[in-house]
């Protein structure tokens, strides 16, 4: 039986004293208003990067284990999940089941708010037992910490043997006791009350980017600060990723178009070739041995 939620009670509902007089201000003043909000948000993440740096040990682990990733959320928890998810196969050429989302509604809801989705535990269990199995890390969002769909998430993936993580905007959250790592970075009161799009979807997007960044530079998708693991589907990654083997090979822009070309379009081999002169299936073979990490086979 569901726990009643007390939603007066939550942190995230509380009012904020800065912006009681907000619909009274001229634009000018909402906006510095607004930002200066903004500006706590950075100071606040920084003091939860321990926590996020276990999320990120727990899914470096999961993935060199052969498992996935997942990213459960529900409105614009669960849509910037979905973002997160759908920016690393061409970045980071992951393939696109390593890393998915789960959003409450659906895919309906990624473009239009179904705000009801959230209360559908059914939904979320479902979801989780179809795609869900061990070795998989399950990352929930709820900025409130309560919401229903992501609780019901949490508790299949868990059933299922998963790791579980959660992102939640305060500490004192009833799913804690459903993860193994919590993130909960703590905001404080948005200028709007409750509508936590505001200063906890920018931690949660902060905090997205530095679980997905840092899990791909320990997989070694990632040289010194070039993405050497790019997927050139368009003219401007295709440009990028020529100035990748340029700089790293040690060739002209000739010379690396053909090495792209002999690579089938795969970066980081590319890289080897010229740099080493050796063949693909070498550099292939290279790269195998030393798990894809690109900085032991250059130094």
């Amino acid at each position: 039986m569901p726990r009643v939620i007390r939603y007066a009670r939550l942190p995230t509902e509380q009012p904020n004293p800065t912006s009681r007089s907000l619909d009274r201000l001229s634009i000018v003043q909402i906006l510095r208003l607004m930002n200066r909000e903004d500006l706590l948000v950075p100071r606040v993440v920084a003091r939860v990067i321990p926590q996020i740096a276990r999320a990120v040990s727990l899914m470096v682990e999961g993935l060199h284990s052969g498992g996935r990733l997942f990213f459960l959320g529900a409105g614009t928890s669960g849509r910037l999940g979905v973002i997160e998810a759908a920016e690393c196969p061409p970045t980071f050429n992951t393939p696109p089941a390593m890393i998915q989302a789960i959003i409450a509604g659906g895919r309906r809801a990624v473009v239009r708010s179904r705000e009801g989705a959230e209360d559908d535990r059914r939904h979320a269990s479902q979801e989780v037992k179809r795609r869900v199995r061990p070795n998989d890390v399950v990352v929930g969002i709820a900025a409130s910490g309560v919401t229903p769909f992501v609780e019901a998430g949490l508790e299949a993936a868990r059933t299922q043997g998963a790791t579980t993580v959660l992102l939640a905007a305060h500490q004192h959250v009833r799913l804690r006791s459903l993860v193994d790592v919590l993130i909960a970075p703590q905001v404080g009161p948005e200028l709007i009350t409750g509508s936590t799009r505001l200063k906890a979807g920018t931690a949660t997007k902060l905090i997205l980017n530095m679980l997905t960044i840092a899990t791909m530079v320990r997989l070694g998708k990632v040289y010194g600060h070039w993405m050497v693991d790019v997927r050139p589907t368009s003219k401007k990654l295709k440009a990028r990723a020529l100035r990748i083997i340029q700089t790293l090979g040690g060739v002209s822009g000739q010379e690396a178009a053909g090495v792209l070309r002999r690579a089938n379009g795969q970066v980081k081999p590319a890289v080897v070739m010229a740099a080493r002169k050796v063949s693909f299936r070498k550099a292939k073979r290279l790269l195998a041995q030393h798990t894809g990490m690109l900085r032991k086979v250059l130094g």
